[in-house]
């Protein structure tokens, strides 16, 4: 028997995103976001609701539930507002823009996000959930829509004068390329011993020795201040530094972040202890996990850690692979319209599942209560050691579990296929290939990496797209897709010998240059200056969830610089440090992918550079151990374009070490160049 037809449809159902699908038979008159929402509020003089969000927001779905499906409510806001949705992964450069305007107005931020605008698309109010009722000092989403009408109607000219003052400060708070003359001397080094010492020391201020990770509850993984940790021991030897990397990961693997039985990890952790999580799984988490992971395993040689990374990648192959080289986006928390119901078990369930004699045990280690351990449910958690080191039997009740838990009804996937995500995915790839050697790993990222040059580059192939969802692509890339874009590439080289993959590294970079450059030729911005449908060009910088656009740049005209000797990309990344110094010392646990750029600057990298007829069998062994500072190059004859191999042409394998443009006497045997190294 058929479903019976649905009572609303709006014009959401022509779009591809799953999280714009999901509102599409809301009665709300939803619009996506495009041009014509302008002159539509300005033709019928009406404000537009832009509420922001995506398919895993747990909130997102509250909010739908109780408010936007309401016939009432959307009969209100259909009469009074131009009323747009917009998925912040498909447009983060949309939600970038509001999500600053919000954070300006009321000091936080979060999602969904519900804001005002003018019909010029200023932003003048808004707020993030609004329940139906009045509650918890939080306005009832009537109540709101009313205020915003009555003032909309009576009290326009306040709301310019606001809307323009909003604007005007998100444009002021903006990048701005600082002189570096005003702040730091030409002549002073870009970074000393001391500040990467006093980098090390900061981000340790707010760091939990207890329960690892940083500060309290809410906890995410912080992944990049975890690799600042573990490149402070390279230097330094301190082992404090090593022991809270390793302590923040272990306590994560131990946590309920972490999905004891089918492998991945949560966006973040609702309590200090990693128990209790927010049990979305974005492929991104996933994938800078997996990659601080790999360097932990290089530095440690942990076997737990060799387990998870396996394991987590096993959950994405199984979860998120399209089946062709590619990742989805992510898994929603709900299912069956209740947070975290597929991952969690009652006491009695798990009786079912663990043998009598092993019972005991089994809820001692994994903190299993009769009346649950979190919201009268059981999540699978210890306080122990990882659980492939305590007790062998477990690991045939996990997959038992595990089978069972297939068999419940499964989150909801977001099907979206970003360009950042999936090179980053890339990039972790080519990390635990390095540190593992599992060659399927490598495959993997080559396979991936085919994908997305197959599918997301215009058929011109003069730009990427963003997402591509079913087939379709959309949005013209960002600045995070071709940063991450180019280190992907990059890495792909070091771990497989290729130097096409450097050519591309360098032929995007060169369009970065082109389409993203700031008027001060420092910094990118955000969007490409085609593009022309939002407000303000932001310049991102802070490394948050991600990685940001310009600290990742900063890195690869770095790295490029001196791959093909240009000198104009080492100055632009200098001068990037420069303007960013002061942000990196004093809070460096926000800007630690920039602080790794800074140690790099300090350090200078160690080339390895190998030229000969097998040179590249050694690529494996020459990556093994942890040196975050090196570049490789090992290609079976010279390259003319790459500095590093010119005038190198050998008949037979010859090795060299070089740092700061002095090179070591070549090596012809591999094993007494591994030693040097």
């Amino acid at each position: 028997m058929n479903a019976s037809a649905p009572n609303f449809t709006n014009q959401l159902i022509q779009e591809t995103s799953p999280y714009l699908l999901q509102h599409a038979h809301n009665p709300v008159a939803w619009m996506p976001w495009s041009d014509s929402i302008f002159t539509l509020a300005q033709t019928q003089n009406k404000p537009i609701l832009l509420s922001i969000g995506y398919a895993a927001c747990h909130w997102c779905h509250v909010m739908e539930r109780e408010s936007f499906e309401s016939e009432t409510v959307a009969e209100y806001m259909n009469a009074h507002f131009i009323n747009v949705k917009v998925d912040r992964e498909e447009r983060p450069d949309v939600d970038h823009i509001y999500m600053d305007a919000l954070q300006a107005m009321t000091g936080s931020g979060g999602w969904p996000l519900n804001i005002f605008l003018l019909p010029d698309g200023k932003p003048f109010y808004g707020g993030t959930y609004f329940p139906p009722i009045a509650m918890q000092n939080r306005a009832s989403w009537m109540d709101v829509l009313k205020g915003v009408k009555e003032a909309f109607e009576n009290n326009k000219d306040k709301l310019i004068e606001q809307a323009n003052q909003l604007t005007n400060h998100i444009v002021q708070t903006n990048i701005k390329q600082v002189a570096a003359h005003n702040s730091v001397a030409e002549t002073t080094p870009l970074a000393t011993t001391e500040e990467i010492d006093l980098i090390g020391q900061r981000i340790m201020q707010g760091a939990d020795t207890e329960w690892g990770g940083f500060g309290k509850a809410p906890k995410f993984p912080q992944t990049f201040a975890i690799q600042m940790l573990l490149r402070h021991y390279y230097l330094f030897k301190d082992p404090m530094y090593l022991n809270q990397a390793v302590l923040s990961l272990d306590k994560m693997i131990q946590g309920g972040i972490y999905d004891h039985l089918g492998g991945g990890f949560a966006r973040y952790s609702t309590d200090g202890h990693w128990q209790a999580p927010h049990f979305e799984k974005m492929l991104y988490d996933n994938a800078l996990l997996i990659s601080v992971l790999s360097e932990a395993y290089q530095i440690t040689q942990k076997e737990d850690y060799k387990a998870v990374i396996l394991q987590t990648f096993g959950f994405l192959q199984r979860a998120l692979s399209n089946g062709h080289g590619a990742f989805y986006a992510a898994l929603d928390a709900d299912s069956e319209g209740v947070e975290g119901k597929y991952y969690t078990w009652s006491f009695d369930e798990l009786k079912q599942f663990v043998p009598e004699n092993l019972f005991a045990e089994f809820c001692d280690y994994y903190q299993i209560k009769e009346n649950g351990n979190w919201e009268h449910t059981n999540i699978l958690w210890t306080t122990q050691e990882y659980a492939l080191s305590v007790v062998p039997e477990f690991e045939a009740i996990k997959n038992k579990l595990l089978a069972a838990r297939e068999k419940r009804i499964k989150p909801a996937l977001d099907y979206k296929i970003i360009l950042s995500w999936n090179n980053l995915t890339v990039t972790a790839l080519c990390k635990s290939y390095s540190a593992i050697g599992d060659e399927s790993l490598k495959q993997q990222a080559i396979q991936a990496m085919e994908w997305i040059e197959k599918n997301m580059l215009n058929v011109a192939g003069s730009y990427f797209y963003h997402t591509n969802t079913k087939g379709q692509n959309k949005t013209a890339a960002f600045l995070d897709d071709y940063a991450s874009l180019i280190q992907a590439y990059i890495l792909l080289q070091e771990i497989t010998g290729n130097a096409e993959y450097l050519l591309k590294a360098k032929q995007w970079t060169e369009y970065v240059q082109t389409h993203f450059m700031d008027e001060e030729k420092v910094f990118f911005y955000y969007t490409a200056a085609y593009q022309k449908d939002v407000i303000v060009r932001k310049k991102e910088n802070y490394d948050g969830a991600q990685p940001s656009g310009n600290s990742l740049m900063c890195y690869n005209l770095l790295y490029l610089s001196v791959q093909f000797d240009l000198a104009t990309w080492a100055n632009q990344a200098h001068a990037m440090i420069h303007s960013m110094r002061k942000m990196i010392l004093q809070y460096p646990s926000s800007f630690s992918v920039w602080a790794q750029c800074f140690c790099l600057m300090s350090e200078g990298f160690t080339e390895l550079v190998g030229i000969g007829p097998t040179a590249p069998n050694a690529i494996s062994q020459v990556n093994k151990p942890f040196l975050p500072f090196k570049m490789t190059l090992f290609l079976s004859k010279t390259n003319p374009i790459l500095a590093l191999t010119k005038g190198r042409e050998s008949l037979e394998n010859q090795y060299y070490i070089c740092k700061n443009g002095t090179c070591s006497a070549p090596v012809s045997n591999l094993d007494d160049y591994l030693a040097l190294i």
